[in-house]
This record gives structure tokens, sequence and C-alpha cells, in this order.
């Protein structure tokens, strides 16, 4: 049946249409997708068997809900998926404010149409897209935002007392009746105002200044908060918090797997970057750990945590980085470098929040910190690790390498060289090459050259090899000669090394 060719209440109760609250509506649609086995709430990743079964238990238990976590923990995005839950299109009269139900009406003209019209009273269909409404919680929203104010304008040209409802200006709660109402952050919403939403959640009752109004108002409720806001800014007062009926805990990606399908879902790469950047595994799993070791640093505040939109960004930033060497060198393609990490330090130094200690070394060299760990970290999973190495006394791999750079020689890896002058400079190191044809035989030849790369990042990480930044790139050079030259400033060729360790 096309319902949208239905068009006054009177066809509408020929078709035998029957309405029902959101809540049930939501309900019986969940249950349509579970027994399909289809996912409602696609692309959230890393909740399947965590925030998205109590979820779903929520709102076939017809809750109003809490989504409770830190920032960047994908709370609003499964606050909007949840319009996949609604039907495609509810009937509404004609002209009404608030959303009326046609047999069942809530507004004062929404009745008088009804008693004027009868059944030949005009429906619209409202779309799902329609019937969501979010508002960010913020010191200065006030009652009249969000249930209504006495418009004394309209109570004059109409002549009408403030106690008549056709005066009424009603706020956001109202005109999303049989909508989702999402209120973010929560906690930020001043004491006064929680308290006023009391009597919608339990008795979907609303009051407007001193009048009585008694509107049965059919709304799911979601809120979103941070537990750091509950110290910083404000808390939620405990007899709102009550009335909440499911409190939902959410969290970070427990794993890298989970981590790296989030960033390649939600960044946001042009075609010319997808097409013209070869971004591997090392340089995807390393933007990762990234994450992974802020979450754990000591430097940075574990109650503030640390966004997954700081690997989203991240990731962006450095395949840009590679886009600009890629156009200054006036090339088709490039493939990402390790040394492109040096290009996301905007990315992680807005994007967290450091305690003392941090703040002590100072935003830039906390993400070094961070960036110098992933490396470490991962290193031992491509390569045999030196400190393994010398515990087990095993030849290790790496001494044509780091003899060569006893030697006196040094190697300078600039962050605009071109592909063959990158290719061509890597393979200038002996027995760098040898170690990763031994331990990764099978890769492509791009893959080898970002692998030599790799092993010379994490034998600087090992303190093998001394790593300096210079204006234009990366200096590379034997570990006791850099002791003479390193300087106490932030200057080109101080050397960086010692930040990326423990």
């Amino acid at each position: 049946m096309n319902l949208k060719s239905i068009k006054t209440l009177g066809e509408l109760k020929s078709s035998g249409y029957k309405t029902k609250s959101i809540k049930d509506e939501m309900r019986e649609n969940l249950i349509y997708f579970l027994k399909k086995g289809e996912n409602p709430f696609d692309g959230i990743i890393g909740y399947d068997n965590t925030v998205i079964p109590e979820l779903q238990t929520a709102i076939l238990s017809r809750h109003n809900i809490i989504l409770l976590g830190l920032r960047g923990q994908a709370k609003t995005k499964i606050a909007r998926l949840m319009i996949n839950l609604l039907d495609e299109y509810i009937p509404v009269i004609d002209g009404s404010e608030l959303n009326d139900d046609p047999f069942n009406p809530l507004s004062v003209i929404a009745k008088q149409k009804i008693i004027e019209d009868g059944d030949n009273t005009k429906i619209n269909w409202l779309p799902r897209e329609d019937r969501y409404t979010e508002k960010l919680a913020t010191p200065d929203v006030s009652v009249a935002d969000l249930i209504g104010d006495v418009d004394p304008i309209k109570a004059a040209s109409l002549k009408l007392p403030y106690s008549d409802e056709r005066v009424i200006h009603f706020g956001l709660i109202p005109r999303s009746h049989r909508s989702i109402f999402v209120i973010n952050e929560l906690p930020d919403l001043q004491a006064r105002i929680q308290v006023a939403l009391f009597n919608i959640l339990e008795e979907r009752d609303i009051q407007i200044r001193g009048f009585k109004v008694r509107m049965p108002l059919d709304i799911q409720f979601v809120f979103t908060a941070n537990p750091e806001d509950y110290t910083n800014r404000g808390s939620i007062v405990t007899p709102l918090k009550d009335r909440i009926d499911s409190q939902i805990l959410t969290h970070y990606p427990k794993n890298v797997e989970h981590s790296r399908l989030i960033t390649a879902h939600e960044a946001n790469l042009a075609n010319d970057q997808k097409n013209q950047i070869k971004a591997g595994d090392l340089m995807k799993e390393l933007i990762e750990l990234i994450a992974f070791e802020a979450r754990e640093s000591e430097y940075i505040d574990e109650k503030s945590g640390v966004s997954a939109r700081l690997t989203i960004s991240a990731y962006e930033n450095l395949i840009s980085t590679a886009e600009r060497r890629n156009l200054l060198n006036n090339e088709k393609e490039t493939q990402l470098r390790v040394s492109d990490l040096f290009g996301v330090f905007p990315s992680i130094t807005g994007k967290i929040e450091l305690v003392y200690e941090g703040e002590q070394e100072g935003p830039y060299k906390v993400a070094q910190i961070l960036i110098g760990k992933a490396i470490r970290k991962y290193f031992g999973k491509l390569f045999p690790s030196p400190d393994n190495l010398k515990k087990t006394e095993t030849v290790s791999p790496y001494q044509p390498i780091i003899q060569w750079f006893q030697k006196g020689n040094k190697f300078d890896l600039l962050s605009e060289l071109s592909n063959d002058d990158y290719k061509r400079k890597l393979k200038s190191v002996p027995g760098v090459k040898k170690v990763v044809d031994k331990y990764h035989p099978k890769e492509d030849a791009d893959t080898k050259y970002l692998l030599m790369e790799f092993i010379l990042f994490g034998l600087s990480e090992h303190s093998l090899l001394s790593r300096s930044r210079m204006e234009n790139g990366i200096q590379f050079k034997d570990m006791i000669s850099s002791m003479f030259s390193m300087s106490s400033d932030d200057k080109p060729g101080i050397d960086d090394s010692s930040l990326f360790r423990e």
C-alpha cells in the first residue's frame, strides 16, 4: 500500500492504519532487524559484543537511554543511527506544530482542525529523517529553549490570556513529539534545567511558567555524557539520572584491528589521495599504535581520554604529507614513508590533555615520545628485537648497518626526496636491504624500501643509532659520535632519538 497517497483522515481510517508509540515502533523494527540478522547500527565498529547488545536490550525494554563514555567513542553517531529503527513515514495533521497524530491529536490547533473538518482533515507524511532532534547542552540553554514559554506578542494579537495554550511558543522537546530527542553532554546542562526534565521523563507532562499544561508527549530520549564533565563542568542531578532507564558505557577500540577499521571508515580522503598515495599496512598500524600508546602514557590525562578522532586526523595528515611531497616532485604516485609521521604532529598535539609531567615536556615532545614508542613496539613484530638478541647472545643481523655508521657515515633523509632519490639513498646503506630480504622476502619492491627505512628508525629507538632532526628532514648517524654534537636547545641538529624512547 502506498501510504503517501493517503491525504485525509478518512482515507487513513479506511486503510486500517494503526499508530503506535515511538518506543513500540522502535522495538518492533529492531525485532524485525534481529530476526533477519541485519545490523541497524552499520558503521559502529568494535561494539558488537559490548555496547550494541546492551543498546538493543534497552530498546526492547522501551527505555530512555544515556550513553556514558569519554570523548571520541561514537556516542553521538550511535544516537543518530537510531533513526534506522523508525518507520519510513508516519502520518501527521497538516499544519500542526507538534507532529500531531491524526488519531490522537495533542495540540489545540490540531484538535480544532479535526472538529471542524472531520474525516476531511488533511494529513501529511513525516519521513524518519525529520523525526530526530539533537541539542548540545551548554550553560546558556534555558527552559524556554527546551520546553517553551509564553509569547506575549501572540497573546496580544490573538487577545488571549497567558493561561491559554494557544499563546505558548513550544520549545524543542514538545516539537519532538513522536521523535527521537538527543541531549549531548548532559552534565553541562544547568541543574535547574535538568530538574525541568523530571516530569517529562516520568509523567510525560510539561509545565510552562505557572500554567498547568498536560501533554502526554511521546518521545524517545537519548542522552550522552562524558565522565570527565562530572568534575570539570557539572554533573547529572541524581533524581534525573534515576529517571533514565538504561545507562550504557561506551569504550575505545580494544584492539588495533578495530581501530584500523574505524579510521578507514571515517577518514575523509580525496579521490586523488586514494589513487596517488600508497598506504601500506605498516604505516596504518603505526598510526593506530600512537593512539594506544597515548591512552597508556604517563604524560596524558587518563580521565580525559584520547579520542578516536586522533587517529582519523593523523591518518589524513599522513596522507596529505605524502601528497605534498608528490606534488612538489611532480610525480604520479608515491608511498607513505616512516618519516612522514613527522607530519602528523598537529593531529596529536591538539587532541591530548597533558598532566603535569606532560606539561613539563610540552605537547610537541610528548607527540615525539608517542610516535617513538609506537615504532619500537611494532619493530619487534617485524624484525628481531635488538634487546632479545643481546639476551640470547645471538649474532645481530644489524651489525653491518651499525658498523657502517661507526665509520663516520651519516644518512640524511630529506622530507621532500623524490621516489628515485629515496630509493637510491636507502640502497646506499650496506646491510639494510639484506635484513629486509631475509625476514620479508615476499614483499613487493616498494614495501621493501619502506621496511629498509623502518629498520633505521627501529635501530634508533633501541639506541643503536642516533636520529637528529634537521630543518628539512632527519639525519641518522653513530650514537657515540652524536653525543659530542648534542645541543641543549631545540635547534635543528638536536638528537631527538631519546625523546622517542621510554
